[in-house]
């Protein structure tokens, strides 16, 4: 088998053959980040990943869910978004909000198991963190307040909802409706092992010129200039008192926001980005850059959908824009990328080339404030046309990687350090023995390869990282590709992503 630099000198040749950019990891100075946020939309809403149709037995919707997380396993990922509470329903047994119909495919029909606490669960044993993804607003895909549950809250309280569209929505400008629905989300969290809470992009709905809210205006607007800056006051209080929330009751847990990738056009403001697209100040009423500079968000990750030097919005602008909002302030920032147009035949031909993908992930690298991307969606990622997602993992998830630490937590209290009993030769490769030493069990362990024994700063980034394992009392790992002279590490990873002092080196003879 040729060495690693055997591989990359040959690498950097063809590259320079057939002037195509070098992959990430065969750069010169590349060095592969030890977190790096690596995640996936699981979107419920009309069944667009899970469960793939109304209707499925408990076994069934279980065993695709297991399917999924084995997509993010192959995807070398960290993370899933898996979205819980589509359509002001819940995926769990709410005391708020009835079951959801895109589990039964009836509204309020027990589906015979708990799918957050299975989802939860089985997500955590393959070593990933569950991000648990809310609609805030959203109360039904179709208009008819009577085909609700008789429970539904929207039935009890038909005031609170509002028609638009063809759907139907809760009004965010009641503060009673604005605090039920952070109730409804706050079960979820409180009840369950999560770790994060995440907002998609939608709040108000777009172009809202026939959004029924005039009253509420009326009783609640005084003060506001006009009916468009009360609505953003709205919203805002949602962002800012679900971040209030969220910290009194998990503060280890994330609490973030994927908008629209646009927040104004210079057009409109000179604060703006050099884009002429939908905008979500305006449209939807969604302050996101002012959130981000407020610190109402621990992240943001805009959903920047469009190619490389795309007219009306240019990825290669919104980047750099969304990175210089974000420095400074205590506000990741991670990027919403588009699998679903990476080879569809209806998109534009830039999205056939199969590197477009990659090519965001190399232009994110120059942005340091960039701490990794969530694909949209599931599906998307699975199936992989053009092998447009495998040639992004291929060019950026050489190694393994850890999901980022929250600034506010890094100075919290680090995992024990873990102490490494062996590491021996057999048929298989080398195998890796390891007990953690802490009261708590770690949530993963890394495991890094070295040639030579270690220094302190050698575990600060992921050349030498071979392997994050689920954590256990006790980690046994068999690295394949181990052998003599090597020398192993392994390091304590506890749920918020910090991380322990090495252990012990043990060499291999």
């Amino acid at each position: 088998m040729p060495s690693r630099r055997t591989l990359l000198k040959g690498l950097a040749l063809a590259a320079a053959a057939s002037a195509v950019p070098l992959p990430a990891f065969a750069e010169a100075g590349y060095v592969p980040p030890l977190r790096q946020m690596r995640g996936m939309w699981i979107a419920s809403v009309v069944n667009i990943n899970w469960p793939s149709k109304p209707g499925l037995s408990a076994d069934e919707q279980k065993a695709e869910y297991l399917a999924w997380l084995d997509v993010a396993v192959q995807r070398k990922l960290n993370s899933v978004f898996v979205q819980i509470r589509p359509t002001a329903d819940a995926f769990w047994p709410s005391p708020y909000e009835p079951w959801s119909q895109y589990l039964t495919g009836t509204q309020g029909q027990d589906p015979g198991y708990d799918p957050l606490a299975f989802a939860v669960a089985e997500t955590h044993k393959r070593g990933l963190a569950f991000h648990a993804w809310f609609n805030p607003y959203r109360v039904s895909m179709q208009a008819d307040p009577a085909k609700l549950h008789p429970d539904h809250p929207g039935r009890k309280h038909p005031d609170w909802i509002l028609p638009f569209g063809g759907k139907l929505y809760y009004n965010p400008g009641m503060p009673e409706v604005r605090k039920f629905c952070q109730d409804a989300m706050m079960d979820a969290v409180t009840r369950y092992d999560i770790d994060g809470l995440h907002f998609d992009d939608y709040f108000y709905p777009t172009n809202t010129t026939d959004f029924d809210d005039a009253e509420e205006f009326a009783e609640y607007g005084a003060g506001f200039p006009d009916l468009a800056a009360w609505r953003r006051h709205n919203v805002d209080l949602m962002v800012q008192e679900m971040q209030q929330r969220v910290r009194a009751a998990k503060p280890e847990i994330a609490w973030g926001i994927s908008p629209s990738g646009i927040w104004r056009n210079k057009a409109s403001d000179p604060l703006g980005s050099e884009t002429n697209g939908g905008q979500s100040y305006d449209n939807l009423h969604a302050d996101t850059r002012g959130w981000v500079k407020k610190g109402w968000l621990d992240y943001i990750a805009p959903q920047l959908y469009w190619y490389i030097g795309q007219p009306p919005a240019d990825y290669s602008k919104l980047v750099p824009w969304w990175s210089d909002v974000a420095s400074g302030t205590k506000t990741l920032l991670w990027i919403g990328q588009a699998a679903y147009k990476a080879g569809d035949p209806a998109q534009a031909a830039e999205w056939q080339a199969p590197d477009e993908l990659s090519r965001h992930l190399t232009l994110n690298r120059e942005h340091r404030e960039i701490g990794g991307d969530i694909w949209y969606n599931a599906n998307d990622v699975k199936v992989d046309r053009l092998a447009s997602i495998s040639t992004a993992v291929n060019d950026h998830y050489q190694r393994p990687a850890l999901a980022p630490v929250l600034p506010r937590l890094a100075r919290g209290e680090a995992p024990r350090r873990p102490v490494l009993a062996y590491a021996l030769r057999h048929r298989g490769g080398v195998e890796v023995r390891a007990v953690a030493t802490g009261r708590d069990e770690p949530f993963v362990y890394a495991v890094f390869r070295f040639d030579r024994p270690a220094g302190a700063k050698a575990f600060d980034d992921a050349r030498d990282l071979v392997a994050v394992v689920p954590g256990d009392r006790q980690l046994r790992w068999t690295d394949p590709e181990g052998r003599r002279g090597h020398h192993y590490y392994v390091v304590a990873v506890d749920r918020a992503n910090r991380t322990s002092k090495p252990s012990n080196g043990f060499r291999v003879i």
